[in-house]
């Protein structure tokens, strides 16, 4: 396993395809730092932050299913982007996920195959949950 790669992953456990992101990191041999955003949450510097790197705004990170986003009224086209920062601050599920970053960018990994251009090393072989085969 390797340091000199920094790896953060915003993760949560709960999702397929954040696990997956997480065990194709794993995989290529590296120790990332996994942050399980629900647990301690989002300040708005760490989000404007990961935004700016994505080049993204709130709107293109903001997760609709099985989130509160709805009921919140963020859905119609004219909330602002702040609404939705303040928003993702009370209720971090809001925040689509997993987000990694790297020396190589930061990235939304949806799908989870994503996260492998932000690794120097790919894993030889991985095979995702549901089976399908990711070979680089």
């Amino acid at each position: 396993m390797t340091t000199a790669f920094p790896v953060t992953i915003y993760h949560n456990p709960d999702c397929g395809t954040s696990r997956n992101a997480l065990a194709m990191i794993e995989a290529a041999g590296y120790s990332p730092t996994v942050v399980d955003y629900r647990r301690v949450g989002w300040t708005r510097a760490l989000l404007d932050q990961l935004l700016a790197a994505m080049g993204a705004t709130p709107r293109d990170v903001l997760r609709e299913k099985g989130t509160p986003a709805a009921e919140l009224g963020l859905l119609a086209a004219e909330v602002s982007d702040a609404s939705i920062i303040d928003a993702m601050l009370a209720h971090p599920i809001l925040v689509n996920r997993p987000i990694v970053v790297t020396p190589k960018g930061t990235k939304l990994c949806r799908p989870s195959e994503v996260v492998l251009s932000l690794l120097e090393r790919q894993p030889c072989h991985f095979t995702k949950e549901d089976g399908e085969v990711v070979c680089q």
